[in-house]
């Protein structure tokens, strides 16, 4: 079984931060790229941020200069620091995680939600 679980996710106001966990667990070799992508209510689900096994990093330009992704790889975990949160960044954060197990897939979590109050 591989599983694929966030876990930071809250209630806070416009200015605050958050950091965002994704532990991948189960049979996995090694760990391709991990990404977190957001859906807001009504909206279509976006790549927010991703970070590959050479630590090469993307962030969308609604993001950039405010959120943080990096990973621990002897843990199995990305996490997402975001900074000077706005309201606009509410929405339920997902995990991406493509994983070698016995192939190369993709898994994704279950997601946090994320509230930003003005």
């Amino acid at each position: 079984q591989v599983h694929v679980v966030e876990s930071g996710g809250g209630l806070v106001q416009a200015g605050g931060s958050l950091r965002l966990s994704c532990a991948a667990s189960g049979s996995i070799r090694s760990i391709n790229a991990m990404a977190w992508y957001r859906q807001a209510p009504g909206k279509e689900r976006e790549l927010v941020a991703k970070i590959t096994e050479n630590n090469n990093t993307y962030y969308a330009d609604a993001v950039k200069g405010r959120f943080t992704i990096s990973r621990d790889n002897a843990k199995n975990t990305v996490y997402l620091q975001m900074n000077s949160l706005k309201p606009e960044d509410t929405a339920v954060y997902y995990c991406n995680a493509i994983l070698v197990t016995s192939y190369v897939g993709s898994y994704w979590g279950q997601g946090t939600q994320v509230t930003v109050s003005s």
